[in-house]
């Protein structure tokens, strides 16, 4: 019956005009039954065809006017009174109350109706959604990541205007990926209402208290100039958090609450320090700038994660991270990674962590959360490497040519690398910063980053400055980067404006200095260029890079997979972030990207994946044991070690590149 009631529920909003014919149509058939159950009960029994079916035909014929009155007519003779007017209470009732008389009532309610729909002053009756309240950029990612969680998903988007605008974001996004992969069509189902989202009563409506999670994004001020806080996202975390902290609330419920500046961050850490006391806290905070500025620092510095972690935060490419939680709560990461190794090769332990709920919980790495439960005879082949013991991911040199809301954050990813990387004093990075003079003196030209060798102030028109100065970076030797970052704080016309200009004119020094110096190596440099909208992506890929970084993804990927399982929340902090600047144990672990020839003393023969993942993780130190999650090929081909391990037959070659999850 529950069921029925959502299914109608949805249809009302959805398609209010089916439901109306619907019930037009039920409406018909009761009036048809009933007239024909009361006509053949009180028809006299000599009269012929006097049967429950009969009555119901000459009933419908009547209403039509097809000619059953014809058939009455002939048979009153026969009848009583009581019956003739059974009859013609039918056939007034069908024709002239219910088809004459009440049109202009349906008229009305088919209207208000149909407009209540739009409206969304509908109460919504439903369960196990997942509801997201606000809309910005980032939106339409969350909605399309859900086409792949391989079940049917029903989604309540409540945004304070423009949902015909939400609407043809959801479309244009959707249709994309349709388009690619036609099988996912019909496994969501998309309702979107305009409202005050720190509304007690619209909540309501959309079945807050029901709900699977709930999602609140954003508005984007913190990011548009002179923007302090986000006031908005604060009103409806409070609401949302004070319904579903009520009794009649379903349980196990989630908020992901996405911030994007510091003064809003402590104001949602306050609620949840009052959650924690007043004794449950469902509240998980995303902060997306340094979360994305973490990212880009890990990119600028190894730019094939790019790859990697495209694949590993998404539900649609097959290899991701899992979580559950652990048997025993003494046990350690050595006792897990060891010990899974010796009995399951489909999945790839990664470590142990005692999360925000004060719980242990395993991590892996897999292609199927099925099959991190699949044990079966772990190999015990001869494999044995040797490793490098004096590794040392080599000095790195950026450029960075423009700015976003997320500079602060990803210089401090480069300080906390340097820190931890740092040889006898010596200096690891070698940064330099081209960008607007307005930008460079808030930031106070970088002058608190001693890395920050040189901070360039030029507009994008100033082309002989700019092209001077990517010249002179492009002629150093050593591991090369060059990030084209995309203002996040200009209107929605100029998105990716400038980004793609940068590109542009990178692209054009690089291919005039192949041609003008011989031997002069393109692959030895990398580019690494933000987007903001996916739809820029095909313009700049038609500019050979390979590693276009929509960060927008990135955090509606972590969103939906914190919705899930809210220990991965902790998980992707601990990998994102370099250990703090002054540890002398290093605790944190991270993902590296590290050549093979480098990493080994000997690059191992040919093997499967389940012998070189057991071969590194007893080979590695005690102190920084080291897990292979995969391989990247020179001409970036992704090779990640989801399923049967032993089935993965390889052969590294000293370009390799190893996938690897260490402390360092």
């Amino acid at each position: 019956m529950n069921r029925i009631r959502e299914w109608i529920s949805i249809k009302s909003v959805k398609a209010p005009g089916t439901v109306v014919l619907l019930a037009i149509l039920v409406a018909n058939l009761a009036i048809i039954g009933v007239s024909g159950l009361v006509i053949s009960a009180m028809a006299p029994p000599e009269l012929e065809d006097s049967g429950f079916w009969s009555s119901v035909f000459h009933t419908t014929t009547m209403v039509l006017g097809i000619g059953g009155i014809e058939t009455v007519i002939e048979e009153i003779s026969e009848a009583n009174v009581i019956y003739v007017l059974c009859c013609l209470a039918a056939v007034i009732v069908g024709m002239v109350v219910f088809t004459g008389a009440i049109i202009g009532y349906m008229t009305d309610f088919i209207s208000g109706f149909i407009e209540d729909a739009d409206s969304g002053s509908r109460r919504l009756r439903i369960s196990g959604h997942i509801i997201i309240l606000n809309w910005n950029t980032r939106a339409p990612e969350i909605v399309n990541e859900l086409l792949y969680k391989g079940t049917r998903e029903k989604v309540v988007v409540l945004a304070g205007d423009d949902r015909e605008g939400i609407l043809s974001d959801i479309d244009e996004r959707l249709a994309d990926t349709l388009e690619d992969e036609p099988g996912l069509r019909n496994r969501l189902t998309v309702i979107v209402r305009e409202g005050d989202t720190s509304s007690a009563k619209q909540l309501g409506d959309i079945s807050i208290k029901r709900a699977k999670s709930v999602i609140i994004l954003s508005g984007g001020n913190a990011n548009m100039p002179g923007g302090k806080g986000d006031s908005r996202t604060i009103k409806t975390l409070i609401q949302a958090a004070h319904m579903l902290s009520e009794g009649d609330a379903a349980q196990g419920q989630r908020i992901i609450v996405e911030v994007e500046d510091d003064w809003t961050l402590e104001l949602v850490d306050t609620i949840i320090e009052h959650k924690k006391r007043k004794g449950s806290c469902n509240v998980v905070p995303v902060a997306a700038n340094r979360i994305l500025g973490q990212i880009f620092a890990q990119f600028a510095l190894m730019p094939e994660l790019n790859i990697v972690y495209s694949v590993l935060f998404s539900n649609n490419k097959g290899t991701a991270f899992f979580t559950q939680a652990a048997g025993s709560p003494s046990l350690t990461e050595a006792q897990f990674v060891s010990g899974y190794l010796g009995s399951h090769q489909k999945a790839v332990p990664l470590t142990v962590m005692r999360c925000g709920d004060g719980k242990p919980y395993c991590y892996y790495m897999s292609d199927s959360e099925r099959h991190i439960h699949s044990a079966g005879p772990a190999p015990r082949g001869p494999l044995q490497v040797s490793l490098n013991p004096d590794f040392q991911l080599g000095d790195k040199h950026v450029l960075l040519l423009g700015h976003n809301s997320k500079s602060a954050a990803i210089m401090e990813g480069f300080e906390a690398f340097r820190e931890e990387w740092k040889k006898d004093g010596s200096e690891v990075l070698d940064i330099a910063v081209i960008d607007d003079e307005v930008n460079l003196a808030q930031q106070g030209y970088y002058r608190q980053y001693p890395f920050v060798k040189q901070a360039i102030a030029a507009d994008i028109f100033d082309r002989e400055l700019i092209c001077g100065a990517i010249g002179a970076f492009i002629g150093r030797e050593g591991d090369r980067c060059i990030m084209i970052l995309s203002d996040d704080t200009v209107p929605d016309e100029e998105i990716d404006a400038d980004a793609l200009a940068y590109l542009i004119l990178v692209q054009d020094i690089l291919y005039r200095r192949a041609a003008d110096t011989p031997g002069f190596d393109l692959s030895g440099i990398d580019l690494v260029v933000e987007l903001l909208d996916p739809q820029n992506y095909d313009i700049a890929n038609n500019y050979s890079t390979n590693n276009i970084v929509i960060s927008n993804r990135y955090i509606s990927k972590i969103i939906m997979q914190i919705g899930e399982k809210e220990a991965l929340f902790d998980f992707y902090e601990e990998i994102l972030a370099y250990d703090e600047p002054g540890e002398e144990v290093l605790l944190s672990k991270e993902l590296y990207v590290k050549r093979a020839s480098e990493f080994f003393s000997e690059v191992p023969p040919p093997c499967t994946a389940a012998d070189l993942i057991r071969a590194v993780y007893h080979a590695s130190p005690g102190d920084n044991k080291s897990v292979v999650l995969g391989y990247i090929r020179p001409d970036d081909e992704l090779v990640l070690f989801g399923g049967d391990q032993s089935a993965i037959q390889m052969a590294l070659s000293g370009e390799d590149k190893l996938v690897l999850f260490s402390d360092h």
